[in-house]
């Protein structure tokens, strides 16, 4: 008898050992979760993972050249973050940017900006340059089927300069600020001004010249902007078919820009002009020049989006043209009519026809251009 009581007792100790030890393992436990949970930093909380994609199908009836495709315009993905008084963002897009089965992935936004002051902020890695109204556009809030030609090619989309395509970013530094709050607060007075490589995205500099370009505009009423923007620089490691040396070509620009944005109706126009050689092709990272295209060209668009339901159904024309060589008979315009339409603030319809006038062949063709988009 006393053999089993020995060996109950021992049983029974056995077992609050091992709840003790059982109950000393999940307090443990939970007080590291407590404190891992206490120590996660403010700017992990703060990390936002977003996107969207765009689909679309385009129809030409050039003479000679008829197309008509289905296309995967691009996708984006963005993480946008906070460290103290920096915001910060990295964008990575993927697109097919030299034609349907030809994609590029590539980073397009790396940087961080200092934003303590609204008088005074600092950005600095790579991203979009200061120039004109329509360059810091998203493509899915832009409206169109594709930026205005003349801002494609005069500022840094597919450059008259052989740029590569960088939706029209660099990497540099920039300074920018609102001046002069009026009674409700609102800020009467925009500038800002960037030092850049001269080169587009993920490209360092070749010619150890930077890019300088800077913009001004106004704000009298509210939703209205009238400004003004400068670029000057140089495009390095160009071929001379004339020397079959490298030399650095000029980009010598300006643009005049007004805009009315408000209640879901907007209304902008934008001139542009470039003084400087062109490459032989613009783009895709040509690096030879072709002064046959002389060293002048400009253009223009002017477009209104109005809401026919607002919230859900906008109508939108616009008109554009861009001279490569500044002439007349290098120019390229089109008529554009469509409509926008919001399933939901993350799924819209966008659909447009065109009538295009070249007048280098003399030649009219039609233009149609739909595409579904969609945001996460």
């Amino acid at each position: 008898m006393k053999k089993f009581t020995w060996i109950f007792a021992l049983l029974i100790a056995s077992v609050c050992t091992a709840s003790a030890e059982t109950s000393t393992e999940v307090e443990e436990t939970q007080a590291t979760t407590e404190k891992a949970t206490v120590e996660v930093p403010a700017w992990v909380k703060n990390i936002k993972f977003s996107g969207y994609g765009m689909l679309q199908y385009q129809g030409e009836d050039t003479e000679g050249a008829h197309t008509n495709t289905f296309n995967l315009r691009l996708a984006r993905f963005i993480l946008d973050g906070k460290i103290g008084d920096f915001d910060w963002r990295a964008q990575i897009q993927g697109t097919n940017v030299t034609g349907p089965g030809q994609p590029t992935v590539q980073l397009v936004d790396l940087y961080a900006e200092w934003r303590k002051y609204p008088e005074f902020k600092i950005r600095a890695g790579q991203f979009k340059r200061a120039f004109t109204f329509e360059n810091p556009t998203n493509p899915i809030t832009q409206g169109w089927y594709s930026y205005a030609m003349v801002i494609n090619n005069l500022s840094g989309f597919g450059d008259r300069t052989g740029e590569k395509s960088s939706g029209g970013r660099d990497i540099g530094i920039q300074f920018s600020g609102d001046l002069f709050p009026n009674a409700n607060g609102r800020r009467l007075l925009h500038y800002q001004i960037g030092v850049y490589n001269g080169e587009g995205v993920n490209e360092k500099d070749k010619d150890n010249r930077k890019d300088i370009i800077g913009g001004l505009w106004v704000m009298p009423i509210k939703g209205l902007r009238i400004g003004a923007f400068g670029w000057t620089g140089t495009r390095g490691g160009m071929l001379d078919p004339m020397t079959d040396k490298t030399i650095s070509v000029e980009k010598n620009r300006y643009a005049i820009s007004a805009e009315y944005d408000k209640d879901e109706y907007t209304f902008r126009a934008e001139y542009l002009h470039s003084q400087g050689w062109g490459a032989a092709k613009s783009g895709n990272n040509v690096r030879q020049i072709d002064y046959s295209k002389g060293d002048k060209a400009d253009g223009w668009y002017a477009f209104g989006i109005v809401p026919v339901i607002k919230g859900k159904l906008h109508a939108k024309a616009r008109y554009q043209t861009y001279r490569s060589q500044k002439e007349w008979s290098t120019s390229k315009s089109m008529y554009e009519i469509g409509f926008n339409y919001y399933f939901t603030k993350n799924l819209q319809l966008n659909a447009e026809y065109g009538l295009v006038n070249e007048r280098s062949v003399n030649k009219n063709h039609n233009f149609v251009d739909v595409e579904l988009d969609f945001r996460f």
